[in-house]
């Protein structure tokens, strides 16, 4: 069905791997394309509940972007392959079902950014991550700056965006880019273990933290009152019902997602 990404769906849980093994993975133009058209399927399709998105082979998660793809772009022409790129990653940073990173190898440039799109990391222990934009006479075009910033704060983050230092897994984990560090063969299965888990809440409500979380760092927005709103909205659904109900009845709740 896709040319450079790999998809299966087994109990609920959409497994996407880019598959450019050959060029670490990197990112072009198709690898864009193919996951906006993924994202449709997973915005639109009730058998997805949540997602796992990794890379093919054991050296790259996403080792950058296609580079050659640069090549002879007006500042026009790489201001919308930015703003391009961002879209993408907000659909990822944005999904009402929990996308996970499955860090397998290196994370670096469009990768690392990638990988902090989704809503945790978990690190292979031969991961590697990093911004080596500045190496090309650039910055991080697709969001890079800000969610760096978010995740392990200014500092640490002006840091690595100036020096393009790579760092490991352990360093990640320190910092708080990822969430766990595992052995390469139980990277899946780890992010299978917990997905499994949120599988089981209400959609609905996870979908609802997302929304809130993500209004942390929304200028436009306030996060206390988007946070009421969806506990608002959350009191017209019927998983709602079914969950209060199963916790007095002492019983486990069966969430529909409506």
């Amino acid at each position: 069905m896709y040319s450079s990404l790999l998809t299966s769906l087994d109990n609920n849980i959409l497994t996407i791997t880019i598959n450019r093994p050959d060029k670490l993975n990197a990112l072009n133009k198709t690898v864009f394309t193919e996951l906006n058209a993924v994202l449709d399927e997973v915005y639109g399709n009730p058998e997805i509940k949540s997602v796992i998105l990794t890379g093919a082979g054991e050296k790259a998660f996403v080792a950058g972007a296609d580079i050659t793809e640069f090549k002879g772009l007006s500042t026009e022409a790489a201001r919308q392959m930015a703003v391009h790129g961002q879209d993408t990653f907000f659909r990822i940073e944005h999904s009402p079902k929990p996308i996970v990173a499955c860090v397998n190898g290196f994370a670096l440039g469009g990768g690392c950014e990638l990988a902090m799109s989704c809503h945790f990391r978990i690190a292979a222990t031969q991961a590697k991550f990093g911004q080596p934009e500045v190496n090309l006479g650039l910055l991080p075009g697709y969001g890079g700056t800000q969610r760096l910033v978010q995740l392990i704060g200014k500092g640490r983050a002006v840091e690595l965006l100036m020096s393009a230092a790579m760092i490991d897994a352990n360093t990640a984990l320190q910092y708080g880019l990822v969430n766990y560090v595992v052995p390469q063969e139980e990277l899946l299965a780890k992010a299978t273990g917990i997905l499994s888990l949120i599988n089981t809440k209400a959609p609905l409500a996870v979908a609802a933290c997302i929304t809130a979380a993500n209004a942390v760092f929304d200028e436009t927005k306030n996060g206390f009152a988007v946070e009421a709103d969806e506990f608002a909205k959350c009191f017209a659904t019927e998983d709602m019902i079914e969950g209060t109900t199963a916790f007095v009845e002492k019983r486990k709740a069966v969430f529909k997602g409506r």
